[in-house]
């Protein structure tokens, strides 16, 4: 999906909710199309793909703490606007990595980076950890980066 259509699918979705009367999607999609498009001014040019879906995640993880931070200070009216919030924005996202598939893409790459002559260790998390996000943006696929950091943290302390 490129940008363009990724824009133009949200404008869409924007006047559909309003002929709907949606209040609550309408708002979280203006939020959206706001971000990409201040992202686009900031940058002076349009944003790729991968930008794109970037602003997407940092949306997503700003959601999730707010539910976090809401639920602790016990409103959960709130917390659950930002859940749906969070629903809505994962639409436009390509599909999240199943914990199995992250694992599975992790043993890959470390496999790969032993193969170049590299022993791996604890030491090396950040390297593991950058070759498998790129491994997973090349793909396509997105990955909850706590997720895939627990699960190289738990690889590499197998390795030793």
């Amino acid at each position: 999906m490129t940008e363009a259509s990724l824009t133009a699918r949200i404008d869409q979705d924007i006047i559909a909710a309003m002929k709907a009367r949606d209040a609550e999607r309408t708002s979280t999609l203006r939020m959206v199309k706001t971000a990409l498009k201040n992202k686009e001014i900031d940058k002076r040019q349009p944003l790729t793909d991968s930008e794109g879906q970037q602003i997407l995640t940092t949306l997503v993880k700003q959601r999730r703490e707010s539910v976090e931070q809401f639920t602790k200070g016990n409103r959960p009216e709130l917390a659950a606007k930002e859940t749906a919030e969070i629903a809505l924005i994962e639409t436009y996202m390509p599909k999240a990595a199943s914990e199995d598939e992250i694992r599975v893409h992790v043993r890959q790459t470390m496999s790969g980076l032993e193969a170049t002559g590299t022993a791996l260790g604890p030491k090396d998390m950040g390297a593991v950890m950058k070759a498998v996000q790129s491994r997973f943006q090349s793909a396509g696929v997105r990955a909850d980066g706590r997720t895939v950091s627990e699960i190289v943290k738990s690889e590499l302390a197998n390795r030793t």
